[in-house]
């Protein structure tokens, strides 16, 4: 067993949100934050939303870092003139303190883990806003800000939540709280009310780019791999991790012989899938498997090709989904099949069975769709 406790705010095979001190594709949300600061509306409360892996967290601390690191602008004549960026130096000892996870005064708020096992908890309990509490109460070291970061918002339970909530209608003086949330909706409306949002949004294919390239993951082409991931770095950085572009070929070249199924390929597909050990590539391709029925549903409605995320798949979508009517079916497969993969998955259903099913469901959609 390790002695490393996991952090449930790192993405496996990126740097943690603290050691990245670029934010690629957000710059109105980083605009935002400063003019609020430098016209003097610095809020107690501030929601960062948006899909995962889109840079929230890496916000939350590129502006922890700056309020930690910069002195109030009183606008007195021998003020220091108002920052134009949030970006604080490497060599700031702000920025080496949050580096080595020594800032006394920030508060990180995040799922715990049992000391025993080193496993993370399921969410974040009422004792762990408790003790943020105590940190609030203590007086900051050098008089100045404190600040803390909430990673995430989604994974608070209902005590959690609501001590949360109470710190937020009673602010202590000189805090500033930075919650992330991927689902805001599902929080409580009086948490969202009593804070300020800053919304991301998804990464577009350049941008995408220069991202995976900070970050040290070869992705291969970024458009497609911004298609595949939905704009976010950090689901990009999986997909990449696990082959997911081959992969998604993979299944394009299975569903491109529909409807007159190439059973060997499909069992292939399915084999590789579902083998022993192979868990994650199961979930990414049970993932690309929807995305793909997303994507036939979406072009049949609104006959636009999205960017093709691999060869031959804009054809594909033309010749599967020529209308309306065949969006619906298709919508109203990947809706079914996502219930019967949740089904079959809670009853430890064979993976490749499984896999082999819903290709051969795919496939009769194709054949009865061919026949009108």
């Amino acid at each position: 067993m390790t002695d490393t406790p996991p952090e449930p705010d790192r993405v496996e095979g990126a740097p943690h949100p603290r050691d990245t001190h670029v934010l690629i594709g957000q710059k109105a949300a980083e605009t935002e934050f400063l003019d609020a600061f430098n016209g003097g509306r610095l809020h107690h409360g501030w929601l960062i939303t948006g899909p995962r892996g889109v840079g929230k967290a890496t916000l939350a601390w590129k502006i922890a870092r700056f309020l930690l690191a910069t002195p109030d602008h009183d606008g007195g004549m021998f003020a220091a003139p108002a920052p134009h960026s949030l970006d604080i130096p490497d060599s700031h000892p702000v920025a080496r303190r949050l580096a080595a996870q020594s800032e006394g005064r920030l508060f990180l708020l995040r799922r715990p883990h049992d000391e025993k096992t080193l496993r993370l908890k399921q969410d974040i309990t009422v004792n762990e806003v408790r003790r943020m509490k105590s940190f609030f109460s203590l007086s900051s070291a050098d008089g100045g800000r404190r600040v803390a970061i909430i990673d995430s918002a989604d994974d608070l339970n209902t005590s959690a939540a609501n001590a949360l909530l109470k710190l937020l209608e009673e602010p202590p003086a000189g805090v500033t709280m930075l919650m992330i949330a991927h689902q805001p909706a599902a929080l409580l409306p009086t948490i969202r009310s009593r804070c300020r949002t800053l919304r991301l949004g998804p990464l577009s294919a350049p941008d995408m780019a220069h991202a995976l390239t900070l970050a040290g993951v070869d992705a291969g082409d970024p458009t497609a791999m911004a298609e595949l991931a939905g704009g976010s770095v950090g689901e990009a950085i999986r997909i990449a991790g696990l082959d997911g572009l081959r992969v998604y070929g993979q299944l394009i070249e299975t569903f491109a012989t529909m409807p007159r199924l190439d059973r060997g390929r499909a069992l292939a597909l399915a084999d590789a899938a579902g083998a022993r050990g192979a868990e994650a590539r199961f979930d990414l391709t049970l993932r690309l498997m929807d995305l793909f029925l997303a994507r036939l549903a979406r072009f049949g409605a609104t006959r636009t090709p999205p960017p093709e995320a691999c060869r031959g798949e804009t054809d594909l979508l033309r010749r599967l989904a020529p209308d309306g009517i065949a969006a619906r079916h298709w919508a109203d497969l990947a809706q079914t099949l996502g219930l019967r993969a949740r089904r079959g998955r809670a009853v430890n259903l064979d993976p490749a069975a499984l896999l082999l099913d819903m290709v051969l469901k795919i496939d009769a959609t194709a054949g009865m769709l061919a026949q009108r």
